[in-house]
């Protein structure tokens, strides 16, 4: 499970089109410094070569974020289910609390996220609204969640 601070004004596919955004200035950011002469000591060298290294990873993260917003743009919505992109209200055992079912990346925007690979995703996506689920956060022990609501931001 993945839970960050709570922004709530954005839709699921506007922060990963502003993710996107400023993952894509990083990269060209991170490509500039390599773009450094490879002149002085091997210090200076290792420095092009993480640059290097950062770039291929930004590269993987913006692949991945183009592939989920196209992904998203085709997935279907059936209303009283949970789906990836929903805003899902969970009572966790401490009263309700809302949540966006939504990638890494959202979670690292700074929205209250929950993956739909974590164990509590695995439990709650697919699940009708009023539906008492149960899931392992780790080996050994065994939580349930009350899905509240579900709807499409």
């Amino acid at each position: 499970m993945s839970l960050t601070s709570a922004t709530s004004t954005s839709t699921p596919s506007a922060l990963l089109a502003e993710r996107l955004e400023a993952l894509r200035a990083e990269r060209e950011q991170v490509l500039a410094e390599s773009r450094l002469e490879a002149v002085g000591d091997v210090a200076d060298r290792a420095t092009n070569v993480e640059a290097t290294i950062r770039a291929q990873v930004l590269d993987e993260r913006i692949a991945a974020i183009e592939l989920e917003i196209e992904q998203a743009a085709q997935q279907r919505h059936t209303d009283g289910v949970v789906s990836v992109g929903d805003r899902v209200t969970l009572d966790l055992g401490d009263g309700p609390e809302s949540y966006l079912i939504g990638s890494v990346e959202q979670a690292v925007a700074g929205v209250d996220t929950v993956t739909p690979a974590s164990p509590l995703g695995q439990a709650i996506v697919g699940a009708e609204v009023g539906a008492t689920v149960t899931y392992s956060p780790r080996p050994g022990v065994k939580l349930t969640a009350v899905v509240v609501a579900a709807e499409t931001p």
